[in-house]
């Protein structure tokens, strides 16, 4: 039966998600699937959360929009897994901390530090390490070698505040390893994990582009990406997502 946010039946989803935060890149993605966006069915508009299902390349392949950040993201995913989707891949942009990181390079998440109020409730505040799955991960970083895109696979800090005025939040987080900020990862590994201990075969991972860089002497605003080269570098991400999400 259709879910209360996702208007769509069991079936309408391919096995293989993509997710983007942005209803705009939902309909980047699907114009790269086989015949493009008009060979592509529609499968959800509600609440403007659009949802694509066709092939890339002859796999049947989905992209479903979350919204931004974890409360909206786990009503998306929440409602995917329950519509048989198996196969989960935030396709979505982050802030750089990590050394060397530059504005279109790709950050692979293979963990996300849940500093989110949505993982937080659903774990009670206990402690916790929302983690990737290896498997999906692994052809995520397969796929951008072989691309040769630039690349950084390592822990993320899913958050809930854009702008952050803490004077030290970039330096403490970077000082514990993390090398981007992004707004939804945790939640989607919790929700896959929590699954697949119940008996489904979900499985989920993360692909972000690195739109601006942050540090002590850099903002946000200062080294944000034109829009023209972060669609180009969303592109070549969610290629290579795709090129992950299809390989087995």
């Amino acid at each position: 039966m259709p879910q209360i946010h996702l208007r769509a039946e069991a079936g309408d989803y391919a096995p293989v998600v993509l997710l983007p935060g942005d209803p705009g890149r939902a309909g980047r993605v699907a114009e790269l699937f086989d015949g493009g966006r008009a060979s592509s069915r529609c499968v959800n508009s509600h609440r403007g959360l659009f949802g694509y299902t066709g092939t890339w390349r002859g796999h049947p392949v989905s992209v479903q929009t979350t919204g931004m950040g974890t409360p909206s993201l786990s009503i998306v995913v929440e409602e995917l897994v329950r519509l048989g989707a198996t196969r989960l891949i935030r396709i979505g942009t982050c802030g750089g901390i990590g050394a060397g990181l530059r504005t279109g390079d790709l950050v692979i998440a293979q963990s996300a530090a849940p500093v989110d109020g949505a993982t937080a409730t659903y774990l009670h505040r206990e402690p916790y390490a929302p983690t990737a799955d290896f498997d999906l991960t692994r052809a995520l970083v397969d796929a951008a070698r072989a691309s040769g895109l630039p690349h950084q696979v390592g822990q993320v800090a899913t958050v809930d505040v854009f702008y952050n005025p803490d004077a030290d939040y970039v330096t403490r987080w970077r000082s514990r390893g993390i090398i981007a900020f992004e707004m939804e990862a945790a939640a989607l590994f919790y929700l896959a994990a929590r699954a697949r201990a119940a008996g489904a075969d979900v499985r989920a991972a993360c692909a972000l582009t690195v739109s601006d860089v942050l540090g002590p002497d850099v903002t946000s605003e200062e080294s944000y990406l034109p829009l023209s080269e972060l669609e180009a570098a969303t592109d070549r991400m969610i290629e290579i997502a795709l090129e992950a999400g299809t390989a087995s």
